[in-house]
């Protein structure tokens, strides 16, 4: 009779990237499918997904993903932001962050304590929300459902009014009874009561210790169950020192043996760290809330309705309601409801609410508008082009909330020093009570029993040390910086790129659509001496060859000839040549269209336009040479408009002491004199859209860091490759994706905005880093009583409690003054 062995099985399907043909496919299914513990791995290359079956008792799921990365392939990872409630202090950032990295399939945890919330990046194939949930409920955390729809929203932000609502209760009773127990501590004994004043002052004091202390307990509680340390146990332990100390004092007196003397009680410091410490929390959500005011006012500008044609009628309908291709109709002082395309009618339209830009926008007949937007002046009917998550605002919204939960690499020495903070500090709580009961006599007159002076510095030490300041430094300054830039039209992509940005001392401009408008018109048509062509003949075989060209000049020449009325053909056997031009057949005639190079190439004979050449260059403009059946025909001449105040960015920029570059393709002489009217001194001309980013690199290798300012396609890799990438919102998504900073609108000025918002923002984060680091540092020891036998000075647990208190709130409190430091 045989042996049956069971083998346990599971399945797992991955979403696969970057696969070009079924040989990828079959490569991968051979990998995989060739690992020990797998029975069979299937890769369908239609639907870019592998499905595979394993013995999870012979090999992990999380190894496909790293076996099929060496493959050169890649499995896309999901980012998504959770609320999360239990954190109190920074030690709790650290303790989330490495709970949650140590699941199979979570790539990367971000924890943002000023928003309360967890970005984390995981594969969800391989783990879900009730995974990631359970495990932080291990360690006393609630983990809450990813805000994705605004009644999650609203829902989340209920929940914080609430909680808002019951410390503001706490507060109010903790700080009655304090002023209490604080007026009875000092005139009761004058007082006739109707009950002994030690046994009134513990009465009053229990409520406070706890009922509005509550809380600290909780933590405490939870942390003893799960193995660590934090604010709660600081302040848990040192209050509770007090007030047991002073409970038992009045209960037993004679246990403390001092002669002659009444037994001190410090009820009312027990009590009045309680009312401190809640109302630095107080303040400090408040604060947190104004910090993260921005994505609430980005949500609340997304209008509720629409009125859309139906059965020929116009009716008004939620917003949830429209699909792409409904016809809209927009009236005067309305809000655009969602992004679409105008294709009927005219306006101004004020974007000032996405991009920052306070002029109102003129918008025609195929013009893009945007959801949130206000029409001004006209009546308009305009097609949905995007919805939902894929309208500009949403994506704004996902970008701030994105860069919100986002980290500088500076904070990460905070997290690390807030992840051992609490256990010493407790440490040093204890050395200190056990010095000054044991050696208190030898080195300073101490004036109580040396138990009460150990005992207050026990607590001082516990009460004024503050991880919450260290935790807060980095994403309150993040939170504000981003609101702010998404205020100003100003996208930055989070905490890393901040940093970097602060090191730049290079800007280099891509020319067309950046300083210049990017639509170059024609100015200029001349022909050669003695040839057969006229003007329009010359513009009609122009323009037919660039007939359906997404190139500006193209454009431009082909918007020109249609502008004179004349009738274009379709060009046969078409090339377009980046970099150098076009050529084709027209009518039977073989036409190139380009620059000298291009003539050149083809070998053909340009000396009866050599000598014009040079002076419509230096005049600004771009010629491109018309040659019919090997012939030059003439020359049509563009010129592309600057943008209004592009000479004062770029000397702002320069005051900044940053160098300024322009980048072309344009010929040298027409680059050159584009750059003197803006004041720019180092110009890089004639430059192949493929070799944008070996100039970037060649910059670069020189000991600069560089940024790069762009708009299109061809942008992309020199955003990329740029230590900051700095996308015109006017331009293209793809362009958007490489880079670091979006600019939601077209004026320069926004590049002058973001630097001066990332240096302010970066500025703030050392303030409050240097703040928390040396209010502990500094704080902790003179708490301790390092300063009292010399100089007779010692801090008493209240005026540490309130101290602490202050530190989280004036680091909050000095983010937020970031909203007056840049000039909107």
């Amino acid at each position: 009779m045989r042996d049956v062995i069971s083998e346990k099985k599971e399945t797992i399907s991955l979403a696969i990237k970057g696969m070009s043909c079924a040989s990828c496919s079959a490569r991968i299914e051979k990998k995989v499918g060739g690992l020990e513990g797998v029975s069979s791995a299937k890769v369908n290359f239609a639907s870019e997904t592998a499905t595979v079956e394993f013995n999870p008792e012979i090999i992990q799921a999380e190894q496909f993903p790293e076996e099929i990365k060496k493959l050169g392939f890649e499995v896309p990872f999901t980012r998504q932001v959770f609320p999360v409630g239990g954190m109190t202090c920074a030690s709790c950032v650290s303790r989330v962050e490495n709970k949650l990295s140590s699941l199979p399939g979570v790539s990367d945890v971000q924890v943002n304590l000023a928003a309360e919330q967890v970005s984390v990046e995981y594969l969800p194939t391989l783990i879900s929300f009730d995974d990631l949930k359970e495990t932080l409920s291990q360690v006393g955390y609630q983990l809450f459902p990813a805000k994705q729809e605004e009644d999650l929203s609203f829902k989340e932000e209920i929940r914080q009014l609430k909680e808002q609502s019951i410390l503001k209760r706490k507060l109010v009773l903790s700080g009655v009874f304090s002023i209490l127990v604080m007026f009875l501590s000092m005139k009761g004994d004058g007082i006739s009561l109707p009950v002994p004043l030690n046994l009134l002052l513990f009465i009053l004091a229990t409520p406070v210790q706890f009922y509005c202390g509550w809380q600290f307990y909780q933590g405490t509680w939870n942390g003893i169950r799960h193995g660590y340390a934090d604010m709660n146990t600081l302040i848990a332990v040192g209050t509770s020192a007090a007030y047991i100390y002073s409970a038992i004092a009045a209960a037993s007196p004679s246990l403390f043996h001092i002669e002659n003397e009444k037994v001190p009680v410090y009820f009312d410091t027990s009590v009045m760290i309680i009312a401190l410490v809640l109302l630095g929390r107080w303040l400090e959500s408040r604060a947190k809330r104004n910090a993260s005011n921005a994505i609430k006012k980005l949500m609340q500008l997304q209008p509720k309705t629409a009125k859309v044609e139906r059965q020929g009628e116009e009716k008004e309908v939620p917003i949830s309601e429209l699909v792409l291709e409904d016809r809209v109709f927009v009236h005067p002082g309305e809000q655009i409801p969602v992004d679409g395309k105008i294709y009927e009618g005219s306006s101004s339209v004020d974007e000032s609410m996405l991009t920052g830009e306070s002029v109102p926008i003129e918008k025609k007949e195929g013009d893009e508008v945007f959801g949130a937007t206000l029409n001004k002046t006209g009546f308009f009917k305009m097609k949905v082009t995007r919805v939902g998550k894929d309208t500009t605002l949403a994506q704004i919204i996902k970008l701030v909330e994105e860069a919100q939960g986002s980290k500088a690499p500076v904070q990460k020495l905070a997290d690390k020093i807030a992840g051992i903070f609490v256990p010493s500090v407790i440490g040093v709580a204890v050395v200190s009570f056990l010095f000054w009961l044991i050696f208190g006599n030898s080195v300073a007159e101490i004036p109580v029993s040396l138990f009460t002076f150990a005992l207050m510095t026990f607590i001082s030490v516990l009460i004024i040390a503050c991880p919450c300041a260290l935790g807060l430094a980095t994403p309150t300054a993040i939170m504000v910086g981003t609101g702010l830039g998404a205020k100003l039209g100003v996208l930055i992509k989070g905490g890393e790129a901040l940093e970097r940005i602060e090191r730049i001392d290079t800007i280099v401009f891509d020319k067309t659509g950046t300083l210049t408008y990017g639509k170059p018109e024609v100015a200029d048509v001349l022909l050669v001496p003695g040839t057969q062509w006229n003007v329009e003949q010359l513009l009609t075989f122009a323009g037919s060859l660039e007939k359906g060209s997404e190139h500006p000049l193209g454009i431009a020449v082909t918007a020109e000839a249609k502008r004179r009325g004349l009738k274009l053909s379709t060009p046969n056997d078409f090339r377009a040549l980046p970099g150098f031009g076009v050529e084709g057949v027209v009518n039977e005639k073989r036409v190139l269209l380009g620059n000298k190079g291009l003539m050149e190439e083809n070998r053909i004979d340009i000396s009866s336009v050599d000598n014009q050449l040079p002076k419509l260059t230096e005049n600004g403009k771009t010629p491109m040479i018309v040659c019919i059946d090997g012939r030059v025909a003439g020359l049509i001449a563009t010129t592309d408009a600057l943008k209004p105040h592009a000479k004062e960015n770029v000397l702002q920029l320069k005051q900044k002491g940053l160098e300024v570059v322009m980048l072309t393709g344009d010929n040298t002489k027409t680059a050159q004199a584009v750059a003197e009217q803006l004041g720019i001194d180092r110009v890089v001309s004639e430059v192949l859209p493929s070799e944008k980013v070996a100039e970037i690199k060649k910059i670069q290798d020189s000991g600069h860091c560089v940024a790069m300012v762009g708009d299109g396609i061809n942008d992309a890799p020199a955003l990329a490759s740029a230590d900051i990438g700095i996308a015109m919102g006017s331009g293209t998504d793809v362009a958007m994706e490489a880079s670091d900073i979006t600019l939601v609108g077209s004026n320069l000025k926004s590049v002058v905005q973001s630097i001066e918002l990332s240096r302010a923002t970066m500025l703030k984060i050392r303030q409050n880093l240097f703040w928390a680091f040396i209010y502990n540092v500094l704080g902790i020891p003179l708490a301790a009583g390092v300063l009292y036998p010399a100089y007779g000075i010692l801090l008493q647990p209240v005026f540490a409690a309130a101290a602490m208190s202050l530190s989280s709130v004036s680091v909050v409190g000095n983010s937020l003054l970031l909203n007056k430091s840049i000039n909107t």
